[in-house]
């Protein structure tokens, strides 16, 4: 049965020409029998209803392959009609078909036609075979039943069409909806990729840092202060676990696509941990100076981190660049609508490329993750040498997010 539905939905004509013979043989049988009964229709002949049955068969038969010419076919049999005092027939039934079909598939001017056809038709046909016996308003009354079904077939075309279009419409809109939803989830991924990747660069571009510092001083006073030595390489050897912690944390993320709660991974840091981090800093030979002014209180997430970062990439270019003998001071500031930042060092400074125009040759990622997680918070961003040498970073971050 499906297969039997599918083929004729493939093949309307071939439907539309089986209910036109038929139409056709109905309107003969019809017209044969008028002729037979005799007097009411001495005036019809019989040659000229035939021919006129057979055109508006057609008109069937090919209305859905050429709608408007076949308006135009099944409008001009009406004035032949009225020629030749063809009275109504069967076979007429293919006018309210055509408009129908126009009003549903055809172009809007013939839609318009077939409605001005539909409701003339009834009228022209009340006044060209009217009964002599009846009065006015019998003959308005009958000729507005004669427009009914023709206004009918049109409304319901143009509610078909007006479906199509709704459905149409819908359907563009949900094809839109999902490509914008892919275009959102492409640029969610590669945000979250180039969040990890900062991440990633900060972790690994601090730790390693304060590994290789310390791998260097263990190598120097390995034979004459074992002591020394031992505590360094204890140094490196909880700075690497530390490093694989945050690295396990990030692939978790990536690979659960949410932070786990079962201690697995550690939490993202925090203002809290930039005084561990100072720590960490100075064991390494970094002589840093941590202040903290203002009331410290709760930060959202993405400040505490974004905070933690800047500091930790701060320092970490204060060790690359800042050369042997540099210090560093740290100053946290609690305002009443955001955190100040203030990072300085006395060292030889940055290059210049670094900092300026984001780096060059894949060099200056870490300022450039900088700015980047800062425009994400709404904050402002200032790096650059400072007048009496060394290297200064500033940071602004509101408490409320950037809309």
């Amino acid at each position: 049965m499906q297969r039997l539905y599918d083929f004729l939905r493939r093949h309307p004509t071939w439907v539309d020409s089986f209910w036109a013979v038929v139409l056709f043989g109905l309107s003969c049988v019809s017209l044969t029998n008028l002729q037979v009964q005799g007097a009411t229709y001495h005036h019809a002949s019989l040659t000229a209803g035939v021919a006129i049955s057979a055109v508006l068969s057609l008109v069937v038969a090919l209305r859905r392959r050429m709608p408007e010419t076949m308006l135009v076919v099944a409008g001009a049999m009406g004035p032949v009609q009225l020629i030749l005092d063809q009275q109504p027939m069967l076979s007429d039934f293919a006018m309210l078909v055509i408009i129908y079909t126009v009003a549903a598939d055809g172009a809007r001017w013939a839609s318009r036609a077939a409605l001005a056809v539909g409701l003339t038709a009834g009228t022209l046909s009340q006044l060209r075979w009217s009964e002599g016996r009846s009065g006015v308003l019998a003959n308005v009354a009958l000729a507005i039943f004669q427009t009914v079904p023709f206004a009918l077939a049109w409304v319901l075309g143009d509610s078909l069409r007006t479906r199509r279009a709704y459905l149409a419409q819908l359907e563009e809109r949900a094809a839109r909806l999902e490509k914008e939803r892919e275009a959102q989830s492409k640029v969610a991924v590669a945000a979250e990729r180039a969040r990890i990747a900062r991440e990633l660069h900060d972790v690994v571009a601090h730790n390693v840092s304060v590994m290789v510092v310390q791998a260097d001083g263990a190598a120097y006073v390995l034979d004459t202060a074992p002591e020394q030595a031992k505590k360094a390489l204890e140094t490196i050897s909880g700075t690497g676990r530390q490093a694989l912690a945050e690295m396990r944390r990030l692939l978790g993320v990536l690979r659960t696509g949410e932070h786990t709660e079962a201690g697995e991974y550690v939490p993202q840091p925090d203002v809290e941990q930039i005084d561990e981090l100072v720590e960490q800093c100075r064991s390494a030979g970094l002589p840093v100076d941590f202040k903290v002014e203002g009331t410290p209180r709760p930060l959202p997430s993405g400040v505490e981190l974004t905070a933690y970062r800047i500091v930790q990439e701060a320092l970490t270019n204060t060790r690359k660049h800042g050369g042997p003998n540099a210090g560093a001071s740290v100053r946290l500031v609690y305002f009443d609508d955001g955190l100040g930042l203030l990072v300085e060092d006395d060292g030889k400074g940055a290059p210049h490329e670094l900092y300026e125009e984001g780096g060059v040759d894949g060099q200056g990622h870490g300022l450039i993750g900088m700015r980047e997680r800062v425009g994400m918070v709404g904050g402002t961003l200032d790096a650059g040498p400072r007048p009496g040498g060394g290297f200064r970073i500033s940071a602004l971050l509101p408490l409320k997010p950037a809309h």
